[in-house]
C-alpha cells in the first residue's frame, strides 16, 4: 500500500515539473527529460488534446458507461499514452476510451505516459498500440493494417513484429476490406462477427455476398452455418439456408433467474442447459477495467 502512495505522489511531483516553464522539455535531450518521458505522470485532462490519427472511429455508449463506472470504483488501471506537443499541452496516442470515460465522470486528471515524437510516429504508435490493446473492431484493425502499409511503408512481416501477431492473422484482417462496404459496416455496428466475415469473404461477388449477409442477419445464423451456406453456395450457385438444429427450451428457474445475474454484473448473461438439467453460465466483458469490475462483485458476493 505504501510503494502505491509513493507513486501516486512521485505522479504528482512530476506533475509539478512539468507546469514549470524553466522546465519546458521538448527533446529527450532536455534537462529533466529523464524523469518524465516514459513515466507515469498525472495529467489535467484539460491540457490533453484528442488526436487526430486516432484509428478508433466508433465507441460504444453503453460500454463507455460500463468503463466509467469500472474507473469511478477502481481508477484508471491503465496510463494513457500522449505526446508532449508545447508547455503544457499534450495529445493523445491511445486510450481514448479511459480518456472519454475519465471526461464522463468528470475526473480532472488521468495517469499517463509521456512520448516525444513526431506526427508520423505519433501515427504508427497511436495504431499499433490500438492493435495491440485489441480496442477495435475487425474493421477498424483492418483499417489500421493498412494505414501502416500504406502511410508508414510498413510490410506484413514487419507488422507481425511491431503487434505481436502471426502474418497470417494479420492477412486475415486485410482480407476482410474486400467485403462490400454494406457489411463492413455491419461488422462495426456488431451485426455479424469476424467469424462470419471470413466466411463471406470465400464468395468474390459483392452481390451475393450482400445476399448472404441478409440471409444471415434474417436468420441469424451462426459462423458454423454461414460457413456451410458459402460451401454450399460455391458447390451449387444456389444460397440455401442450412437447417437448425433447435435447442432445448431453457428451464423456468433460470429463466427467471436469468435477468437478475444480468442485471447485477451489468451485462446479459448466456446460460446453456443440457437434457440431463447441469449447465453453465457465460458472462461477457468488454475489457481489462470490466473484468476486474465483475471480478470484484464476485468477491463481495462471497
Amino acid at each position: 500500500m505504501a510503494k502505491a502512495t509513493k507513486k501516486q505522489a512521485l505522479g504528482r511531483g512530476l506533475s509539478a515539473l512539468l507546469k514549470d516553464p524553466s522546465n519546458d522539455i521538448q527533446s529527450v535531450q532536455d534537462k529533466n527529460a529523464d524523469k518524465v518521458i516514459g513515466n507515469i505522470v498525472e495529467l489535467e485532462l484539460g491540457a490533453i488534446e484528442m488526436n487526430p490519427f486516432q484509428p478508433r472511429t466508433n465507441f460504444n455508449e453503453e460500454t463507455l458507461r460500463e468503463l466509467a463506472s469500472s474507473i469511478k470504483e477502481l481508477g484508471v488501471i491503465q496510463p494513457i499514452t500522449v505526446r508532449k506537443l508545447g508547455f503544457d499541452k499534450y495529445q493523445l496516442v491511445s486510450g481514448e476510451r479511459r480518456f472519454r470515460a475519465s471526461t464522463l465522470i468528470g475526473l480532472e486528471t488521468i495517469p499517463a505516459y509521456i512520448r516525444i515524437a513526431n506526427d508520423q510516429e505519433s501515427l504508427e504508435m497511436a495504431l499499433v498500440e490500438n492493435i495491440q490493446r485489441q480496442d477495435l473492431d475487425p474493421i477498424e484493425i483492418a483499417l489500421s493494417y493498412q494505414r501502416l502499409i500504406d502511410e508508414i511503408q510498413l510490410t506484413q512481416e514487419q507488422m507481425s513484429e511491431r503487434v505481436g501477431k502471426k502474418r497470417s492473422t494479420i492477412a486475415n484482417y486485410l482480407r476482410l476490406l474486400k467485403l462490400d462496404p454494406i457489411i463492413q459496416t455491419g461488422m462495426r455496428d456488431g451485426f455479424l462477427s469476424m467469424g462470419h466475415g471470413r466466411a463471406i469473404i470465400n464468395i468474390e461477388d459483392q452481390t451475393i455476398q450482400l445476399d448472404i449477409y441478409e440471409k444471415i442477419l434474417s436468420n441469424k445464423l451462426s459462423v458454423r452455418e454461414t460457413e456451410a451456406l458459402v460451401k454450399n453456395y460455391n458447390t451449387t450457385n444456389e444460397i440455401e439456408i442450412p437447417k437448425k438444429t433447435t435447442e432445448a427450451e431453457l428451464p423456468k428457474f433460470v429463466k427467471k433467474g436469468i435477468k437478475e445475474i444480468s442485471e447485477y454484473f451489468g451485462h446479459k448473461i448466456d446460460v446453456k442447459v443440457s437434457s440431463n438439467g447441469k449447465g453453465k453460465i457465460m458472462i461477457p466483458f468488454h475489457s481489462e477495467e470490466d473484468f476486474n469490475r465483475i471480478k470484484k462483485l464476485v468477491q463481495s458476493a462471497k
